[in-house]
């Protein structure tokens, strides 16, 4: 008999894709929505009440040609 075992990890990306068109960029009213939104999604996914306060590094922003990301992983 094989002594091993086996695992399946699966890994989720969620993204908030914020335009940012030349030569504005991204409205500040925009991003706020779409943080607002991530930060609730953060907690809805890892169970937090909303008084709970997320981790610094929980969220990522990434600048993109024409957008700004925010975005978390999960791996499970």
């Amino acid at each position: 008999m094989a002594d091993y075992t086996f695992e399946t990890v699966t890994h989720s990306v969620y993204r908030w894709i914020i335009p940012a068109p030349e030569p504005w960029g991204a409205a500040a009213e925009e991003i706020s929505k779409a943080w607002a939104v991530a930060v609730d999604a953060y907690r809805e996914r890892y169970e937090l009440a909303s008084t709970e306060p997320i981790p610094g590094d929980a969220l990522r922003f990434h600048v993109r040609d024409d957008a700004i990301v925010i975005k978390f992983s999960t791996e499970e």
